[in-house]
């Protein structure tokens, strides 16, 4: 069963920014599907995933000069941490913890995408497709 449920709640109208959210949500459902066995890899393709995805989100916020990106940057540091975190102490044995960080996440990326990813989107909006593609060149050099 899936933990979160890739939805037009999550969707903002932005077809990178909803390509990667439904990725993550698709991920992370793997994530919970998966064996204590199967755990570890399905968690790392969720964070290298992951990790790929703020970085898509940090540029363009950089490349238009987001007001609150430090504080939505912050937000995205601080899961890949947690995650991060989280992965060590399941590779070492502690799959409750790595099982409730799965169970807690949904929650999260729900408000966040409510919250922060459309703040976020309608400002990138004001910019047209020309900032993201600026984005995408100055990460490439």
């Amino acid at each position: 069963m899936p933990v979160i449920e890739w939805s037009e709640a999550l969707q903002l109208g932005d077809a990178a920014t909803d390509a990667n959210h439904a990725e993550f949500c698709a991920l992370l459902n793997a994530v919970a599907d998966a064996s204590d066995a199967q755990f570890i890899a399905a968690l790392d393709a969720f964070i290298a995933h992951t990790e790929m995805h703020f970085a898509d989100e940090n540029a363009w916020m950089d490349a238009v000069e987001f007001p609150p990106r430090h504080c939505h940057r912050g937000e995205h540091d601080n899961v890949l941490a947690l995650c991060r975190e989280v992965r060590k102490r399941a590779a070492a044995g502690d799959m409750e913890l790595g099982r409730r960080l799965v169970a807690e996440l949904p929650a999260w990326f729900a408000q966040h995408v409510d919250v922060m990813d459309r703040m976020m989107t309608t400002h990138l909006a004001q910019f047209g497709p020309g900032a993201r593609k600026n984005a995408a060149a100055e990460a490439s050099a």
